[in-house]
């Protein structure tokens, strides 16, 4: 049986579904109720889990043969990086006491700095945390996710200006569509090579890296409405961030993550593990993200 925590996001249902396309017995674990039905009609076991307790973690992986572990980032907490410490903690806890078959935890691209990345550092406390359980473990890092775009989507659509922290405005990055994350770690999932010793860390990104400006330009073709990227001046992200409903903590984590992100600091880890590379473009993730945004937009 495989278990996958936090399998009502993006990347873990489709890690859910891949894994029953294949046969196999998927238990999904989600936070809330009315996030079940949906993984129950692709045929998995579905279990609510609190994952701040470690108890109900441990309830959810027994009996595992391997395990995806997600800790989201707690966007409407007070102090964000310490809930998610708090989950991380709980989640290591359980799986320390009853070690599954394999571990994969869902990692980013720029893990492997201890400081100085913003949220990116607390995925570098979940790889350092995850080494003190006795199982075999993979990390999958992951480039920026593509959906992550959405939540800028219905401004540009409305004022015809896509803003930006990414700086210069042509500076090309990775992403990936999460899509792309969870089909290959559905295969990882099964795959008996799982590291042994050190862990496996695998890297995945888009076979295309895209700028501020393409983003700008694929809203533009796929709304038919012209959209421009601005470069948001550093002095103006946090305020900018606040108004768009972050907590103060919050806000300065993203800052900090995109100054890494612009000193090039976010990116593979130089001579370390394995790449993988999705198909899937910017513009078919688009294609669905786009017009739900334009709805959006109409209704205001």
């Amino acid at each position: 049986m495989y278990v996958i925590l936090g399998a009502a996001g993006n990347v873990g249902r489709a890690t859910a579904t891949a894994l029953r396309r294949a046969g196999n017995h998927v238990r999904a674990a989600v936070r809330h109720e009315t996030q079940r039905r949906a993984l129950e009609e692709i045929g998995c076991e579905t279990i609510v889990v609190d994952l701040f307790d470690a108890e109900s973690v441990a309830h959810a992986i027994a009996g595992a043969r391997a395990v995806q572990i997600l800790c989201p980032l707690p966007h409407h907490h007070a102090d964000p990086a310490a809930a998610m410490r708090h989950m991380i903690d709980a989640s290591v806890t359980a799986l320390r006491a009853a070690p599954p078959g394999q571990v994969l935890a869902l990692s980013d691209y720029g893990a492997e700095h201890v400081s100085g990345t913003g949220i990116t550092t607390l995925f570098n406390y979940l790889e350092t945390q995850l080494r003190t359980v006795d199982a075999p473990l993979t990390f999958l890092r992951s480039a920026e996710h593509m959906h992550n775009w959405a939540r800028v989507l219905p401004m540009a659509l409305a004022k015809g200006m896509l803003p930006s922290l990414h700086h210069p405005l042509d500076k090309r990055f990775p992403t990936v569509a999460a899509q792309d994350v969870g089909l290959v770690a559905a295969g990882l999932l099964v795959d008996a090579r799982a590291s042994q010793g050190a862990p496996r860390i695998v890297s995945i990104e888009s076979d295309t890296r895209i700028s501020a400006l393409d983003v700008a330009r694929t809203i533009s073709e796929l709304s038919g409405r012209a959209v421009a990227a601005l470069e948001l001046p550093r002095g103006d992200w946090t305020n900018v961030l606040r108004n768009g409903g972050l907590s103060e903590p919050h806000a300065c984590l993203i800052a900090d993550l995109y100054d890494a992100h612009n000193a090039g600091r976010i990116d593979v880890e130089a001579g370390i593990g394995e790449r993988r590379f999705g198909a899937t473009t910017l513009a078919q993730v688009f294609a669905t993200l786009v017009p739900q945004a334009a709805t959006t937009t109409a209704g205001r």
